[in-house]
Order: structure tokens, then C-alpha cells, then sequence
């Protein structure tokens, strides 16, 4: 390809000739299709049921992507969980986790890194705690995504992701990361997010399928 002779631009700190066309370039990835938004409102709960109000959860998609918008707790220092349902009427389904955050207060007075045994789980039918203790101020909140890989796979088990920055009722900034796996073969075909005490106050939960 004869590049312009004039026109030149930096681009990674390299030199590059101005161009006025490109050939196509095909995205590594898929598309992100948007399937479903939750909106809480003082809600014990915000629960998305393959087949149920529209939504998709079975093996249209391999992976699943779920956000989190201004959630906003009813009550001081709560943990946001996720719960997994596979095939019955519970969310109970079989996890093992681990987690770990990144902290510092808005005083500077305490600054960590650090694995917490307290919130990962081994082999656990509770929900799964994703954050801190979030706080409940009128300005405190969480924000983040969770994604959730081949949940209607019969033969392995479903892995799933998640990382959410909160304000921490300390206060403080909280960034969290939390993974794990659901070890069970049956297919997950509903998620619920709950708070371990007390109502969802606010906030979005939107879920996308990722061709």
C-alpha cells in the first residue's frame, strides 16, 4: 500500500501517515445484544427466569453479562449477592468462590489490598456475596457488571466473574472482585440479586447476551 506523503499523525507514539481509507476490519469479538432491565424500588429482590418477561437465560448465548447501575441498599453495611438457580424452585445451586478487594478510606487513614476468607465460599448453597459492606447514605452506591459463561451447559460446571467498585461504609472507595464456579452439570436457568439484609432501595440491573 503507497501511504500519503503528507499529513502525518501520532498514533502510539509512532509516526503514521495520514490515510483517507481503510479496508473493513471484523470485530475479535461478538455483538452485545441487550435483553432485559430491572429497576428496584425498595425490592427484596431483582430476579431474571429464563422464559419469564421476556427474558433469555438457556443456550441462545454462551455468555451471559449482567450490570449494575446506582444500587443502593435500604439498610448500612450490606453485602450485594447473587444467587443461582438450576432447574428447581430455589437459588441454591452448589458454588465455590474466591474474593478479594482493594480499599482505602476517604480519611487516608487505611489503604489494603487483600484476599477475604470471610467472604469467599466452599462448596456453599448461600448466594454469593459480590461486595463489601456497601454503605447507605443518599450518595453511596455500587456499580459493576457479573458475567456468567454457557449457564445451560449439561456437561461443565458454570463459571462466572464479577468486579464492582462501591463506597464503602467506612467510608470508603471499595473495588471488589469476586469469581467462582456453580458446581453442578444441570443448566442455571435464573439468577437472583438480593442484599443479606434488608431491600434493594435503588438502582439497574441490565442483562445482555454476548454472541
Amino acid at each position: 500500500m503507497t501511504l500519503p506523503t503528507s499529513g502525518l499523525i501520532t498514533v502510539n507514539d509512532r509516526g503514521a501517515r495520514a490515510a483517507t481509507t481503510f479496508g473493513s476490519v471484523a470485530a475479535a469479538g461478538g455483538n452485545m445484544v441487550f435483553i432485559k432491565k430491572l429497576t428496584a424500588s425498595s425490592s427484596s429482590n431483582l430476579t431474571f427466569v429464563n422464559g419469564a418477561s421476556s427474558v433469555v437465560l438457556d443456550s441462545t448465548y454462551k455468555e451471559y453479562l449482567f450490570t449494575f447501575k446506582d444500587i443502593h441498599p435500604q439498610n448500612d453495611g450490606r453485602h450485594f449477592r447473587i444467587g443461582f438457580r438450576d432447574g428447581g424452585t430455589d437459588y441454591d445451586a452448589t458454588t465455590t468462590t474466591s474474593y478479594f478487594n482493594g480499599y482505602h478510606e476517604e480519611g487516608d487513614g487505611t489503604a489494603a489490598l487483600q484476599y477475604e476468607a470471610a467472604i469467599d465460599q466452599a462448596q456453599s448453597t448461600d448466594p454469593v456475596k459480590l461486595n463489601g459492606a456497601v454503605g447507605y447514605d443518599n450518595d453511596e452506591c455500587l456499580g459493576g457488571y457479573l458475567r456468567l459463561f454457557n449457564p445451560s451447559s449439561t456437561t461443565f460446571v458454570k463459571h462466572f466473574i464479577s468486579e464492582i467498585s462501591s463506597t464503602h461504609d467506612a467510608p470508603a472507595a471499595n473495588h471488589c472482585f469476586a469469581a467462582g464456579y456453580c458446581n453442578v452439570t444441570a443448566a442455571i436457568d435464573a439468577v437472583q440479586f438480593t442484599m443479606n439484609t434488608g431491600n434493594i432501595d435503588a438502582g439497574d440491573i441490565c442483562l445482555y447476551g454476548i454472541l
